[in-house]
């Protein structure tokens, strides 16, 4: 079940005008998925069951992680609509920073507890 912390139009905002917008929809859910589950291993915490318990002011964090993480497999999909690799590389890296700052702000056991998570 996609698109549970974020939504498609955060992510396709995150991977540009340039990207292939040929990416189907099924594609696009998959990568949505890999994204909420990858979060939710990474942070040792389920956000997807447990969404109803976080803020509303914190949900768009966890948006912000995932969006960022569909963006980059959007902008890897078909890097060739970009005006250069450099263009589609320097995407990438500022999504890449978002993910991991979040990241490490979601891990800590104080941010989920802020976040009425925990």
């Amino acid at each position: 079940m996609s698109w549970n912390l974020t939504t498609s139009g955060a992510a396709k905002a995150k991977a540009g005008e340039n990207y292939d917008t040929s990416i189907g929809a099924e594609d696009l859910d998959k990568f949505c998925d890999d994204a909420e589950s990858t979060l939710n291993m990474r942070t040792k915490y389920d956000w997807v069951t447990n969404i109803a318990s976080v803020g509303a002011q914190y949900s768009g964090a966890l948006s912000d992680v995932v969006s960022s993480m569909v963006a980059m497999d959007m902008i890897n999909y078909n890097m060739s609509g970009f005006t250069s690799r450099a263009e589609a590389q320097t995407m990438l890296d500022v999504q890449r920073d978002k993910v991991e700052r979040g990241i490490k702000e979601l891990e800590d056991a104080n941010t989920k507890t802020a976040m009425g998570a925990i």
